[in-house]
Order: C-alpha cells, then structure tokens, then sequence
C-alpha cells in the first residue's frame, strides 16, 4: 500500500510551472478518490500548450478502440438533455462497468473539452457520456445560454438517471469529471455520484463581483448590476438582446494574456465549434450577468462561493473537502491548491 505525502512546496518561476503544479495537485487529489495509475496517466500526457500537444490530445480526437453515439434524455423539468454516450470496443457485455459523466466549461459545449476527456477515459474501460447543460449546445432551454446554476447541477443528476438505467452501467460506481462547481453541487444532494474530480481556472462568482485581482470598485459593481437590470425592461418591450462579452472575437494589442489564452483555444480551429443553430457567441445575455454576480455564491461553501478548484470525496455518505490554499503564480496568475486535512493523502 502506497502512502503519500501532503506536502505540495509552491515556487513557481513561471506561469507554466504554475500550471504544471495545479495538475500535480489534481492528480494526487484524484488517486486518493481511488482512481488508478493507467487512468491518472492518461489524463496527465496532455500538455497546457498547444504547440506541444500529441495527436490524441487534439480537442477533436478520436479513437479507433472507442465507440461513439449521440442520446438524449429528460432531466427532472422534462428539458431534453443531449449528451455522448462513448464505450470501449472491448467492453465485457456480461459485466457492468463504472462511468463517468464529463462536463464542459461554463460558456462552451461538449464538443469542447468534454468529448476529449470521456475518449481518454473510454480508452481506459471506463463508460462515459458527456453532456451538454440545460441551455447550452444540442440540450434543450430558453432563453439559449441561459445562466442557471440550479439547472446546470441538475443536468449530472439526470445524467445519473441515464446511466444508472443502462444495463452495462454499476449504479454504484458512477463518478463526475469537470464544469467546476456545478459538478460539485450536484454531488451535495445526489449521493449516487461517488468520485468528483474538478478544476477551474477561477471562481466565476468572486471575478465577476470583484473583478480579476479584486479590480473593480463597490460602484463599478453596482453600475453592472444596474445596467443588467435595465436591460430586462429593453427585452420585455421588444428591444435587442445585449450579450456579455465572453471570449474576445479578435486580439489586439492591449488584448490581457487570459483574453490571448481564451482565443487561442475558443477562437482558432484548435477548439472553436458553433453547434447548429446557434451563435459564436456562446455568452449569456447580459442581464443574465446578475446570475454570476449573485446566485454563484448560494451554491458555494462558507466563503459563499463555490471552490474554484476541489476534488471531493464521499465518505460514509457524505461529501468532504480537502484543505485549500490560494496561490498566485509570477505574472498575477491566481489559483487555488487543495490538499487533504490529515498528513496522509490516501493510498493506492
């Protein structure tokens, strides 16, 4: 039995040492949720940068030892839910297997991240589904894009319902990766979800109240606040529907080195996809903005927001939450470490 340590020294010289870093982290955190070695390397042989990505790693990858097919299915508001089914071509039809639902980032769809990482798994045996959430992508919700962190926990609930029905399926060994905290809320209230493993590059509720490094003032606030709340009697009258800005459509000069980062993956061929029907917007219109502002925090725990990067376990039917410590890399980079609250990290 192999025991690790908690100690996690944070010196980073670069941002991409940083980043290295917060990967480490995440993959200490997700062997102590059992996960095994063959899963854990599959998941870290993807660089951060593009340049340096092999071919399996591309966003669009697919694989010859995994099959893939599109289902749809009602959460509990009879909102048809769209999602990736993917199986191992090898897969045991006699036996049941454990799953893992994938979910995007806030403001993309699956076909953006989530379809990468449920292949990977796939490859390893596991049963996976991506989804999109209520509103976004093929899955169904109006207005589109809608801002609904109720909604969106909802969507891992219900893809619990689909894949606790299927007969390949362990109703007992299902698990959750990405969409940050709305995994996380979800496994609050659904003990039928057993191993969370999430990361986000920041929380979405203190950015948009405070701004990046606490840069917006009480009345700048008040002014966003307000000007969303405007903009709802302008819809109600027929007016045009404002959107917030989401990833820049173009660099400039001036363009922050997150915008450049952002673009570089939603805006180039490298992960841009506009599902039919819908808009390169991909952002929620703005008087939706409120929702981040306000509602985030709701969900989140006694710092009233949602973790920004957590990796939770389920102990004796509960959820518990390792340590956290905020960070900052050299160039302003922010982040959140988590480690467990005893010495020991777990074993393998």
């Amino acid at each position: 039995m192999l025991k690790q340590s908690c100690r996690v020294p944070f010196n980073p010289r670069s941002d991409q040492e940083y980043s290295n870093l917060k990967g480490d982290n995440m993959m200490r955190a997700m062997k102590q949720l059992g996960m095994s070695a063959a899963i854990i390397g599959a998941m870290s042989a993807a660089p951060v940068l593009a340049q340096e990505l092999p071919a399996d790693a591309s966003n669009f990858y697919k694989s010859e030892d995994v099959t893939m097919r599109q289902v749809t299915f009602p959460n509990q508001y009879k909102m048809n839910i769209a999602g990736n089914l993917f199986l191992p071509k090898n897969l045991d039809q006699k036996k049941k297997h454990a799953a893992i639902i994938v979910g995007h980032p806030m403001g993309a769809v699956k076909e953006q991240s989530a379809n990468l990482y449920a292949v990977k798994m796939a490859e390893q045996g596991f049963v996976t589904l991506s989804v999109d959430l209520a509103f976004w992508g093929g899955s169904e919700g109006q207005p589109r894009n809608a801002v609904s962190p109720d909604l969106y926990a909802e969507t891992f609930s219900a893809a619990v319902d689909f894949l606790g029905t299927n007969p390949l399926v362990d109703r007992e060994r299902i698990g959750v990766i990405g969409s940050g905290s709305f995994a996380i809320s979800a496994a609050k209230i659904d003990p039928r979800l057993k191993a969370i493993a999430t990361i986000s590059m920041y929380d979405m509720g203190a950015a948009n109240r405070n701004g990046l490094r606490h840069g917006m003032t009480l009345e700048q606030r008040k002014q966003i606040l307000k000007e969303a709340a405007e903009q709802r009697y302008a819809e109600f009258t027929g007016g045009e529907t404002r959107y917030t800005s989401g990833t820049v459509h173009e660099l400039t000069e001036t363009s922050t080195p997150i915008e450049r980062e952002f673009y570089a993956f939603y805006r180039t061929p490298r992960g841009e996809f506009t599902p039919e029907g819908s808009s390169p917007h991909h952002t929620p219109d703005v008087h939706q903005q409120r929702q981040v502002h306000e509602l985030l925090p709701v969900l989140g725990h006694r710092d009233d927001f949602p973790a920004p990067h957590a990796v939770y376990r389920r102990r004796k039917g509960a959820l518990h939450r390792v340590q956290r410590r905020r960070v900052q890399a050299r160039g302003g980079t922010e982040g959140t470490v988590y480690r467990p609250r005893s010495r020991a990290c777990g074993s393998v």
